[in-house]
């Protein structure tokens, strides 16, 4: 499925290894939650998770602040300590006290993820393909990813450039394709306007108590 929307906006961001922030002149704000996760909120609210929900490279906060005020059990990590520190001043103007962890997703030698601890992995912006394995292998049987980031096709549109950060057709899919895929899709977005693959999707298997 695409759906090709055009917008005219200005734009700044920068490249922080696979981390992209950017930085939107127009409607949207960092404090608003992504529209893929609204749109499949009732995956997590709908039913009992199995662990809590872990936002990876939450930047700002604005997605796991969002899940923690829905009473949600949240966990928000990112390597910056001054994204953690927005991520907690958001939280607190909402009223809601997530868990928050400084954790480099990307040192070399490091396993930076536990196995079999979480309910649900949301990632947004980011891109560190050694750290896909790990991902996978955190979340408890039946648990939850939704994942959004930046295709190939970015470059036409502005950062981040890198290819390194930058997915290539249909390889978000391939990553997930023995897990049940509940929304897939590839294309142009706006608000802002990017080229993303988006996924979210269930781990198969029997949830051990």
């Amino acid at each position: 499925m695409t759906r090709i929307r055009v917008v005219v906006h200005h734009e700044a961001a920068v490249e922080t290894g696979g981390y992209a922030m950017t930085r939107i002149n127009d409607e949207h704000t960092d404090s608003e939650p992504a529209a893929l996760l609204r749109a499949h909120i009732g995956l997590f609210t709908e039913a009992s998770l199995p662990g809590p929900v872990l936002d990876l490279a939450c930047g700002g906060g604005r997605n796991g602040v969002y899940l923690a005020s829905l009473g949600l059990s949240v966990i928000l990590c990112d390597v910056s300590e001054a994204a953690l520190s927005r991520a907690a001043s958001l939280a607190s103007s909402r009223g809601v006290s997530p868990r928050f962890m400084r954790l480099d997703l990307e040192r070399e030698g490091a396993s930076p993820l536990e196995e079999d601890v979480y309910g649900g992995v949301i990632v947004f912006r980011y891109l560190h393909r050694p750290l896909m394995p790990l991902i996978k292998k955190s979340i408890r049987p039946t648990g939850i990813l939704v994942y959004e980031t930046f295709t190939i096709d970015q470059a036409r549109y502005g950062k981040p450039t890198n290819p390194d950060y930058l997915l290539e057709p249909g390889e978000l899919r391939r990553w997930f394709s023995d897990w049940e895929v509940l929304y897939w899709h590839e294309g142009v977005e706006v608000n802002p306007e990017r080229a993303v693959a988006q996924i979210v999707c269930r781990k198969p298997g029997v949830l051990l108590i």
